[in-house]
């Protein structure tokens, strides 16, 4: 009986947030079409990774290269995946520094989303023909994909929100990102085995374009803020050199923070994540099974983030500011892996999995993505999407050959590791939370 009242109180208060902010019902759109549209193709990737069929996961060049010097490829596959997704990641950083710094906002938002419909189409093609290869190509764009698109949806609300606002949206928004990561692989489940991994790709292809119609329609609010607080117009090019992104991570002390909390975030998950991929290799060789099985694990996740999105983010954030949100996070995952540390049980690898990712999305992300809404166009669009990509995938290449080294003796030694790790991440939380406090209430209008 306790429960009806709670919800109807968090339904009450997402309606009056409705009234208060008109485009948070098309951010909540975005969102929820964009995580769906991910989410469809999450466990595809997940079961390319683990997949023992090297032959459909490489293509046979790079299967000949490593037999030749007596390498078996696939006792390195993830190794290899998250190295190629590095290099890829430091190529396409001066690429997306180019664009954002040349063409204003209404040409560079649609043309990111346009380019991951069409090559959705292209795996379509792929996969439909079973094409060798096609599995490193599909992790690998995937990866990209999700690291870029959710930078990018980041950036844009901090063109739309104070923060004030964002405080009291982010939570919601959020919470319909988590809704479409549950359908996602609800879907998938659903139709996976009835008409197969190929036709996947157009399922998400067809939200991908709804991200891009709700996207078009908030323009409209990015500009008119814009006007109405007299900050730079995101409809003119914000210039630039296309490496001031990874510049500015270096010489702000701030982003330096936000920048080793990324990275020590990335280790505490792909510690997990290889331990999660190892059993998945031994009980679940076929595919889509794998696929299934991958589906359930992020149905738990979510179904978990958006109970604490619906009922603490909001709350949390605007009674409290950022620092609970961080911290808390932080001193979960130190005793999650603390009891790992000391009993390594598969089971509870899954529960810590779930309470590490719930966390990031319901708390983490939220509170970190507040701070841009009062720091310039160029933080946002540059510095950020250089945290989320490159330096995001810096932390998985370092850490995935890491959990390499330390495989050999045993999982006590890598979840001791990562004990290390989770204090490292908690600390960061703190300092990050410790240097926002020195940024202005609100924007400034030197560049917005």
């Amino acid at each position: 009986m306790s429960q009806r009242p709670a919800v109807a109180g968090s339904f009450g208060r997402f309606k009056a947030a409705l009234g208060d902010s008109p485009p948070l019902l098309w951010s909540f759109l975005y969102f929820f079409c964009l995580l769906t549209g991910y989410y469809v193709l999450r466990p595809v990737r997940e079961a390319m990774g683990a997949s023992s069929d090297v032959a459909a996961l490489f293509p046979p060049s790079m299967i000949a290269f490593f037999a030749e010097r007596g390498v078996a490829l696939k006792d390195l596959q993830l190794q290899v995946l998250f190295t190629c997704t590095f290099l890829i990641m430091l190529a396409l950083q001066p690429v997306y520094g180019w664009l954002v710094s040349r063409w204003p906002r209404r040409v560079f938002l649609p043309t990111v989303y346009g380019f991951f419909i069409a090559t959705l189409l292209l795996f379509y093609v792929a996969f439909d023909s079973g094409m060798p290869g096609r599995g490193m190509a599909f992790f690998l764009w995937i990866t990209v994909f999700n690291l870029f698109a959710v930078a990018v949806f980041w950036s844009f609300m901090a063109d739309v929100f104070s923060d004030a606002e964002a405080r009291r949206s982010y939570g919601y928004i959020g919470a319909a990102g988590t809704v479409g990561a549950i359908l996602g692989p609800t879907l998938t489940r659903v139709l996976v085995e009835r008409v197969g991994i190929a036709n996947l790709m157009l399922v998400s292809a067809a939200f991908l374009v709804l991200c891009v119609i709700c996207l078009l329609r908030l323009r409209h609010y990015a500009v008119q803020r814009e006007a109405s607080r007299r900050l730079a117009s995101g409809e003119v090019p914000m210039g630039g050199a296309v490496w001031a992104g990874l510049k500015l991570v270096a010489s702000e002390p701030l982003l330096r923070w936000l920048a080793l909390l990324c990275v020590l975030g990335v280790g505490v998950g792909t510690l997990l994540y290889n331990e999660q991929a190892a059993i998945v290799r031994q009980f679940y060789p076929d595919p889509k099974a794998a696929t299934a099985y991958y589906a359930s694990i992020d149905l738990a996740v979510n179904g978990v983030t958006l109970l604490v999105q619906l009922f603490v983010t909001r709350t949390l954030l605007s009674r409290f500011g950022i620092a609970p949100a961080l911290l808390v996070p932080g001193f979960a995952i130190v005793l999650g892996y603390a009891a790992l540390a000391a009993s390594p049980l598969p089971l509870l690898v899954a529960v810590v999995q779930v309470m590490t990712r719930s966390g990031e999305f319901a708390l983490g992300k939220p509170a970190r993505e507040t701070i841009y809404t009062r720091v310039a166009r160029e933080w946002r669009y540059k510095a950020g999407a250089a945290i989320d990509t490159v330096i995001y995938r810096g932390g998985d290449l370092t850490f995935v050959w890491t959990h390499k080294l330390l495989a050999g003796f045993g999982s006590t030694a890598v979840f001791g590791v990562g004990l290390l790790v989770a204090c490292g991440f908690t600390f960061s939380a703190w300092r990050v939370s410790a240097e926002a406090k020195k940024l202005p209430d609100a924007r400034a209008p030197d560049g917005g």
